[in-house]
């Protein structure tokens, strides 16, 4: 499967020696490798929203104007969220200074947003002190491939504001606190190179970087979110191919705590009853059994002229699937059906008809013209018109993906295969597309970058007999008696664990007891030894006055 659609535009440096885009295998940016020295190119453009502390963003600015990387290249904005009195730039500042009347922060970066040139978006809040280097070890991972969001290393500091930064921020604001929730997740993750299914966590509004095209392909932030819109967006950024790096050389200060870090419940419970709607990768967040969502986690799609039966066998076994998350698109020429006709046994478009009248109403099925699915579903199943998925078919290729980390399985019913069933993770084919070289079949750039698997249908209950959907009891029966299953297996190996460690303690008592019968012994050993030498010496002294006493009476 090849694809022409034009990936981001990227530098000399960008590019691998064979002449491509530098690849990333999932999030495994140590690939990269950025040299310790480079030639500063690309522009940056630092989108400062801001509302009051007019005495924090003064810091703010003045840690920008030591910044290391050249000042020509770097571009700044501050925006005021509705101040009043309103915000001031120091005298000398290189910045511009907007306004935007619509509340919130999303409002905000998005407005210094449309103001930005560079070819770098850097989100800076007001209350954030950058070290020196900060900029210049973002834009290092920048020349390097035109994908790219990186992230601070922030810390909280609660010191006196100075009313001039001082040379030494270290002194200035420590003893501070780490970002402790990010720290962990590098820390799980090397780095968020390994074992990391939600990497776009870390696009966090405070001190991150991120490519402008990526931003333009992914979209603006979502003003309508309450919180919670950096990691919504770090999702689009993720979906649109993004890779998410930690830089511990770019360090930051936070000028006194977050919201959050006072008020994390309240925050939390706002937040979850939002993203959930707009962040399908949350499953956590989604425990309702039956329910919709904004954005589906699977869309299925198949083609609507194939037959009425045919494409009513498909869309009913995907509808009874064990998968509930998920809608399908039935793509056929829905708009050339004509409302108005008679005589519908006669008529040419029956079958169309048919399937349209069908499934108009059903909520988790779109009538659709074209084969255009919402870019942040994770997951898209291109299914062949007359094949069936069993209940639990779906459910078991995406486990396949999520655990090998592949961006797409292939199903197919015989060999050699005529026709194929693909499971596609769009981040990947997204990512994919970013770095394909000219002509490369875009699978080829899928299977370099996240990994590409062929399965056998049957094995995985396809088939191309049509079947009377039955629900999900049985496949919910199976994955219930699986879960009481593993949870007796688990109380047995807690059982088991316990008995261990009884008889550790036991053992233990048991080496203790007899090291100290080995002392006891020992003692008495050479208690012994000294009572048996006592008493030798004794019976050598006592011969030996014996013996004398009667040397005496001989001589006289």
């Amino acid at each position: 499967m090849s694809d022409n659609r034009p990936g981001l535009p990227h530098r000399p440096d960008d590019l691998s020696p064979d002449g491509g885009v530098r690849r990333v295998r999932g999030n495994d940016y140590r690939v990269l490798q950025p040299p310790e020295q480079f030639t500063p190119e690309l522009r940056v453009s630092v989108v400062i929203p801001a509302y009051g502390a007019q005495d924090k963003l003064d810091l703010a600015l003045q840690g920008l104007a030591r910044q290391t990387y050249p000042a020509a290249l770097i571009e700044i904005i501050v925006v005021d969220n509705g101040t009043s009195p309103p915000l001031r730039l120091p005298g000398g500042t290189a910045a511009r200074l907007v306004v935007c009347d619509k509340p919130g922060r999303a409002c905000a970066r998005n407005t210094g947003l449309a103001e930005a040139t560079g070819e770098v978006i850097f989100w800076l809040d007001s209350d954030v002190v950058l070290t020196p280097g900060a900029i210049e070890a973002h834009m290092r991972w920048h020349h390097t491939a035109p994908y790219l969001s990186v992230t601070s290393y922030i810390r909280f500091t609660e010191a006196p504001l100075p009313e001039e930064l001082p040379d030494d921020l270290e002194a200035a604001f420590e003893p501070a606190a780490p970002h402790a929730w990010l720290v962990d997740l590098v820390e799980r993750t090397e780095g968020l190179t390994t074992d990391s299914p939600r990497p776009f966590s870390l696009h966090v509004g405070g001190a991150t970087s991120v490519n402008a095209g990526l931003v333009r392909v992914a979209g603006p932030m979502d003003d309508d979110l309450i919180v919670g819109q950096d990691t919504e967006m770090g999702f689009r950024l993720y979906q649109a191919g993004a890779v998410f790096i930690p830089e511990p050389r770019a360090r930051a200060y936070h000028l006194g705590p977050t919201m959050r870090m006072r008020q994390q419940k309240s925050i939390d419970r706002v937040s979850h009853a939002f993203v959930a709607d707009r962040i399908p990768a949350y499953q956590w967040l989604r425990t309702h059994p039956t329910r919709g969502w904004q954005v589906p986690y699977v869309t299925a799609v198949i083609d609507g002229t194939a037959g009425y039966e045919v494409v009513r066998a498909g869309v009913d076994a995907l509808l009874a699937s064990t998968v509930v998350d998920l809608t399908v698109v039935v793509v056929g020429p829905w708009d050339t059906l004509d409302p108005d006709r008679r005589a519908p046994l006669k008529d040419p478009d029956l079958d169309l008809v048919l399937v349209h009248g069908h499934y108009e109403h059903e909520s988790r099925v779109r009538l659709a013209t074209s084969e255009e699915v919402d870019p942040r579903v994770p997951f898209v199943l291109r299914l062949p018109a007359g094949w069936t998925p069993g209940e639990d078919s779906l459910a078991v290729l995406l486990d396949l993906a999520r655990t090998e980390g592949l961006g797409l399985v292939e199903v197919v019913l015989d060999e050699p295969a005529s026709e194929v069933a693909r499971l596609e993770r769009v981040s990947s084919f997204a990512r994919a597309r970013l770095v394909a070289r000219p002509g490369e079949p875009l699978d080829d750039a899928v299977a370099a970058v996240a990994g590409v698997q062929r399965v056998d249908g049957d094995q995985h209950a396809f088939t191309r007999e049509p079947a009377q959907p039955v629900g999900r009891r049985s496949a919910y029966k199976a994955r219930i008696q699986a879960k009481a299953e593993a949870a007796r297996l688990a109380k047995e190996s807690e059982r088991l664990r316990a008995q261990v460690s009884k008889w550790r303690d036991e053992a233990a008592r048991w080496r203790k007891s007899t090291v100290e019968l080995r002392r006891e012994v020992g003692t008495l050993r050479r208690e012994l030894y000294t009572a048996q030498k006592a008493q030798r010496d004794m019976r050598t002294t006592l011969a030996g006055t014996v013996r004398r006493a009667i040397g005496k009476r001989l001589r006289g």
